[in-house]
């Protein structure tokens, strides 16, 4: 549904004031109900002034005037109280409600989306969207509003005392107003350009923070400070002149408004001259005609500045509300992982990255549940692409890939991803816990359930010897761990899940001798009674399984056990063998 509000920023702020929608209307209401206060003062201060020019016949109308201006200070201060109150609670909600809905749909994006995005700008930008929403709302509550309907009801009181008064003053106004607009709207390319500069420099900074070990070890911290020096310098000189010209745009609404002031001024002085105005008309238009100064000049430049907050929200929404990459198969079939038996299957399948030739050609691949094959090759024919289709990182152009007999495209979410669990080679672990990220493996998983998990992945002994055991936090990344150990927690994670299709993607590739036997015994322990896909650098990790496929070029150039793929002439004996890769 965020979609929608994709380079529509307005309708997207919209969208949350819709939904909570009684609480602005309170807000809103307090709010006219203060800024009603305010004027009302000034037509109070009128029949003061002309109460005391009558002398002692006016003493009623005075001491009536001053028992109405101080409870209009009471109700216009009680009023801003209400609407502060009311803000300091939904303008927060709003702004949460945004990064969940921007989280929830930039999590929903493939693998594709961010393969050329900094993560780290992501993130920004998720920020950076709610930031702008709640100061658009703050400016529109505090500034916009409340300049708008003083403009308005000044206006209107003014209309008490000379109408034609009210007809120039209200074009003026307008011819001002569209004059700022159209000159605000000028800047917008600058505004946008800040905006975007100030996103990449923020993810570049925090991509130099989660690499700062291999930075260090090529000694190109200095390298580094210079080109971050760069970019800052450049963000600079964009958000310079994105506010020089705003101060440009000030500077001729203040001239403006100065002699619109000067001539509404003059205007009363010479009703008053002529009998047509008393002396509280001329209190009264002076008191308004600086308010109307004041509030034409804040209006304009909260105009200014929320355009530069919603340039930056367009921004930012043009970013991560991309369309979803979707098969156009409605996902409405659902699978329990009990009545999942884990028999997998490619048929026909052709699929290209965007802008090349094919890397799986009408590509057939039968596994039957229980079965265990494992998919070996040089780089580039093919393997990761198989299990990236199997997972639904990416979609086939042709062909069909198929869980028990259902195409994948139909499984919904949820069945999908609970019928399979992955053991990758770069493990990803959160910077929380050593429970919780096993956890990961099944949410509603009892603390006995991670232990037996642990127990079973060969965890225990590693775990044991922790600060805090279970309670450890690894840090980023598992930065705090070896990688043997990072991969028996995966191990355990992919048992606790117990789905009963087992994707190894190069699962001990990067594992020195030690650290690979005991992933090995660990994943011995896993694989009994289930569906097993490996990819695999090491032939040695596919010893025992039931099936060896060799691939080239997108094709299945053999296939077979270990043993008779030894024994024949073939790509598997000629060339993997021979150097002891797959």
């Amino acid at each position: 549904m965020l979609q929608r509000y994709r380079h529509r920023p307005l309708a997207f702020i919209g969208h949350y004031v819709r939904l909570h929608a009684r609480w602005h209307a309170i807000i809103i209401t307090a709010i006219a109900v203060a800024v009603a206060c305010n004027v009302g003062m000034s037509a109070i201060i009128r029949h003061l002034v002309n109460g005391m020019t009558q002398g002692g016949q006016g003493m009623g109308a005075v001491w009536v005037s001053i028992i109405l201006f101080c409870l209009t200070i009471v109700c216009d201060n009680a009023a801003w109280r209400v609407a502060g109150w009311m803000a300091s609670s939904v303008f927060v909600r709003v702004g949460s409600d945004v990064r969940q809905d921007l989280f929830r749909y930039l999590t929903g994006h493939a693998a594709t989306y961010f393969a050329d995005r900094l993560s780290g700008a992501l993130a920004a930008r998720v920020s950076a969207a709610a930031n702008a929403v709640v100061a658009l709302e703050n400016m529109a509550a505090w500034n916009l509003l409340p300049s708008a309907l003083n403009m308005v009801l000044a206006i209107i009181t003014l209309g008490t005392v000379s109408p034609l008064m009210v007809v120039v003053l209200v074009g003026m106004t307008v011819l001002l107003g569209l004059g700022i607009y159209r000159l605000a709207g000028r800047g917008q390319g600058l505004h946008l350009a800040y905006a975007a500069e100030a996103a990449e420099v923020d993810g570049e900074m925090l991509d130099v923070m989660q690499n700062l070990p291999l930075v260090r070890a090529y000694g190109m911290i200095g390298t580094e400070h210079g080109r971050m020096r760069a970019r800052i310098g450049g963000e600079t000189a964009l958000h310079t002149r994105s506010l020089r010209y705003m101060e440009k745009l000030r500077m001729i609404h203040s001239i403006v408004t100065a002699v619109m002031t000067t001539g509404l001024l003059l205007w009363a002085v010479l009703l008053w001259r002529w009998h047509k105005a008393t002396t509280g008309d001329v209190v009264m238009v002076t008191t308004l005609g600086f308010l109307i100064l004041n509030c034409t000049r804040d209006l304009a430049f909260s105009m200014v500045e929320a355009m530069k907050h919603v340039t930056r929200l367009d921004e930012t929404l043009g970013h991560l509300l991309v369309p979803h990459e979707r098969s156009g198969v409605p996902e409405t079939v659902r699978l329990h992982p009990a009545d999942c038996h884990g028999h997998v299957r490619l048929r026909d399948v052709t699929f290209a990255y965007p802008g090349a030739r094919p890397v799986l050609s009408h590509f057939d691949l039968d596994i039957p549940a229980g079965m265990r094959v494992g998919l070996v090759g040089v780089s580039g024919s093919g393997k990761s692409t198989v299990l990236a289709l199997l997972q639904r990182q990416r979609f086939v152009q042709e062909g069909a890939v198929e869980i028990d007999g259902i195409n994948i495209l139909e499984l919904d979410e949820a069945s999908l991803r609970a019928s399979m669990a992955v053991v990758p080679q770069d493990v990803s672990l959160l910077r929380r816990s050593v429970l919780e990220n096993i956890r990961y493996g099944c949410p509603d998983a009892s603390d006995a359930a991670i232990r037996a998990a642990a127990e079973a992945a060969g965890c225990t002994g590693f775990i044991a010897a922790m600060p805090h055991g279970f309670d450890t936090v690894v840090g980023e990344r598992g930065v705090m761990l070896s990688g043997g150990q990072r991969q028996r927690l995966a191990i355990a994670r992919a048992f606790l899940r117990n789905a009963p299709i087992l994707i190894l993607d190069e699962a001990t590739s990067a594992l020195d001798g030690e650290s690979e036997r005991h992933v090995h015994a660990a994943l011995e322990r896993l694989m009994v009674g289930r569906t097993v896909i490996a990819v695999a650098h090491r032939l040695s990790t596919l010893r025992g399984f039931d099936r060896i496929v060799v691939m080239e070029h997108g094709q299945i150039a053999q296939q077979g056990s270990m043993a008779e793929l030894e024994r024949v002439p073939g790509p598997y004996r000629d060339r993997l063998l021979a150097v002891g890769l797959a």
